[in-house]
């Protein structure tokens, strides 16, 4: 566990200094940009899909396109090098290096540089090595690795970087953009020029062509692939396809999610090198590096990290990157996409990072090939746990359908100890349960008691509606399941509640993939009967609906039954939605203004538009209040102990408070039972559930 104690004190550094400045300015505008530009292209989830088909079909057949590749590659005049390991791939670019006797070495910017650790590996050989690409260079006269994959130097002010120019080039610079700029491009003009080598990295491949593909938004890349006597292109070996149309859409894709931009400023397409006048034996060399990919290739679970097309776009979503940023939430690879890759080609030890992952989701909801980064995660953290064990903290939170079955029994007791200052603390060393954060008030009788209890029934039921009540609404407000079960019952539908497990995410964010199968096994084999029979399944708790549309397939990929229960289920207020558009119901409500967060696993089913549009037929005001972030809760994890827990959650949960306040709202909505945990605590307002302040009738 050392390395677990170790990053705890990193980030509990970390949060005493406060969020890192900026951070969340330059991650919204990355979002509002992959806004604006999504919405410029006619299907965007088409666009999407496709662009996901193609990194499947070109992974599925890598090896013939490899071949195909490396044929018109040499065939053009380059030649190729295979590298194994970073190792291998420092040694091939040194020999090419010192054939070309090479003092001074130009680069633009390469993810796949930095994962080798290629420029320290050649400056302890003496070659001198300069970043081009103006964000690469501040961090490496900071002496630092990139904070982000697109933006490496997102966390340094102008006057820093002012301060490391002016110490580079022996004079003071102003603390302003323009003297900067001027000053660059001043001295990169004769490090252009004067270089023996230069290196490029790739975005995509072309088999059909055997060339490459390079975007950049500074020109930087065409300089140093055109000048230089000597060029050399360091690329993975997962990032070939096989024409030129899947490379351009790839390209586009990546500069949509990644800045916001129709295509980057400059995408280069580059095969072989044509002579130049007065100079000869120009040559290229392309260097295809394995380095764990293959053995990635061969895991189910994470093979979907090798479709990534490096645009950053699950950083800039993810609340607690936004918080610590890269240097904390990530190692040579940040954000979330970096713990797989972290795991699978430096190492799992130094993919400690994971446990700072909230379980969101919403970094697969941004991903312009819909990598199923958060089950990635997941195996990260499984791998983790079993390599030195879960933190306590989170094998209790694993527990907690086993807890709440045995204290509803005596439900009053164990509210009251809940309730005890000094059971608070005790579980806090013994469990590391937050000894402050607020605790839901289990209910004496749990719903499937009070339905037994209340015996009513529909005769002649027009349709039946199967509640999949998970934890919430099973033990702790089974009111509010009773009010939408009378509300069906009253527009001529009948309501059946099956014995199900809860929906088992917890064990999805924590790691556990064994038992989070065993729990979708288990009910979807008791919802079988009733999607055979053409029932709906309908959940009140956003994650319970996620998991039952989206989890549990994946968890149980090939079983029809997992897929049929996946389209039979819908959301609660979709179906409230539906029985007062249809006549069947009339809604009412209480009358005023609210705010209304919708939770991050619900963006993935309707981003909240049913309940939205419910309220406004209810006669309320609405407004949605949100940055698109998680509010910082992440299920159960706001409520550990610690900076890795509660800490960090605070820190998250603090911009989104002061977002709600400048809404003028005094009562929040939300769907989501822990969210509303986070936004009392963050806010001191009122949070309740759609449910509590709308009224049903029959017509």
């Amino acid at each position: 566990m050392r390395g677990l104690r170790a990053l705890e004190q990193t980030v509990e550094e970390s949060l005493s200094r406060g969020p890192v400045r900026g951070l969340y300015l330059a991650m919204m505008r990355g979002l509002l940009g992959r806004k604006r530009a999504a919405s410029e292209i006619d299907d965007y989830e088409r666009f999407r899909d496709e662009a996901r088909r193609i990194k499947e079909r070109s992974l599925e057949e890598m090896e013939e396109l490899l071949t195909e590749f490396v044929r018109n590659a040499e065939a053009r005049g380059a030649k190729v090098h295979f590298a194994r390991d970073a190792v291998e791939a420092n040694e091939i670019i040194l020999r090419v290096a010192s054939g070309a006797r090479a003092r001074l070495i130009v680069k633009s910017k390469s993810l796949t540089s930095e994962e080798i650790e290629l420029n320290q590996y050649l400056e302890s050989r003496g070659i001198e090595v300069v970043e081009t690409d103006l964000g690469e260079r501040i961090i490496q006269l900071a002496g630092e690795r990139p904070s982000h994959l697109v933006f490496p130097a997102i966390h340094k002010s102008v006057s820093e970087v002012a301060e490391l120019f002016s110490k580079e080039g022996g004079e003071e610079l102003d603390h302003d953009v323009r003297p900067i700029l001027n000053y660059v491009r001043r001295r990169l003009r004769s490090q252009f020029l004067d270089a023996d080598v230069g290196i490029n990295g790739a975005n995509v491949a072309i088999a059909e062509l055997g060339a490459v593909v390079l975007e950049t938004n500074e020109g930087n890349g065409r300089l140093t692939a055109s000048l230089p006597r000597v060029q050399v292109v360091l690329m993975g070996i997962e990032k070939v396809v096989k024409t030129v149309e899947e490379a351009l859409i790839l390209a586009r894709s990546h500069a949509v999610a990644a800045t916001g931009q129709r295509l980057t400023t400059y995408v280069s397409i580059m095969g072989g090198r044509l002579p130049v006048s007065g100079e000869g034996g120009r040559e290229l060399h392309i260097v295809l590096l394995d380095n764990g990919r293959r053995r990635m290739l061969d895991d189910p679970v994470f093979r979907e990290a090798l479709y990534c097309i490096r645009c950053g776009a699950c950083m800039n979503v993810c609340s607690p990157y936004s918080v610590v940023g890269g240097h904390v939430f990530g190692h040579i690879y940040p954000g979330p996409i970096g713990i797989p890759w972290t795991a699978n080609v430096h190492g799992l030890d130094r993919a400690e990072f994971a446990e700072l992952c909230i379980s969101c989701g919403l970094c697969m909801e941004v991903c312009p090939v819909k990598i199923n980064i958060p089950m990635s995660i997941s195996k990260v953290k499984g791998l983790l746990a079993e390599s030195r064990g879960s933190p306590r903290s989170s094998r209790a939170m694993m527990r907690y359908e086993t807890f709440a079955r045995v204290a509803s029994r005596i439900a009053p007791l164990a509210n009251a100890l809940m309730s005890s200052r000094a059971f608070r603390e005790l579980m806090e060393r013994v469990v590391g349960l937050d000894s402050d954060v607020e605790m839901p008030r289990l209910s004496s009788k749990t719903l499937t008691d009070r339905l037994r209890e209340e015996r009513s029934s529909v005769e002649n039921p027009r349709d039946t509606i199967v509640l999949f009540p998970d934890f919430f609404y099973q033990y702790v407000r089974p009111d509010l399941a009773l009010k939408f079960v009378r509300a069906l019952r009253a527009s001529g539908l009948e309501v059946e509640v099956p014995q199900v497990m809860s929906s088992g995410y917890p064990f999805v964010a924590y790691g556990d993939l064994k038992r989070a199968t065993e729990v979708a096994e288990r009910n979807v084999s008791v919802l079988k009967a009733h999607v055979d029979k053409g029932r709906r399944v309908v959940s009140l708790e956003p994650t319970a609906t996620y998991a039952l549309k989206h989890v549990y397939p994946y968890l149980l990929r090939g079983r029809d039954d997992a897929e049929s229960l996946s389209r039979a289920t819908a959301e609660g207020m979709e179906v409230l939605l539906e029985l007062v558009e249809g006549g069947h119901l009339r809604a009412g409500s209480v009358g005023g203004r609210y705010g209304l967060h919708v939770p991050c696993h619900q963006r993935s089913l309707s981003s909240g538009a049913f309940t939205l549009k419910l309220l406004e037929l209810s006669g309320l005001e609405v407004v949605e209040v949100g940055d698109g972030m998680c509010c910082g809760m992440g299920g159960t994890f706001g409520m550990k102990a610690g900076p890795i827990g509660r800490g960090l959650s605070d820190l998250m949960g603090m911009r989104l408070g002061e977002l709600l306040r400048s809404k003028g709202v005094e009562v929040l909505l939300t769907e989501s039972s822990v969210c509303a945990i986070q936004y009392r605590r963050t806010t001191g307002l009122r949070v309740l559930h759609p449910l509590e302040v709308m009224t049903f009738q029959t017509r």
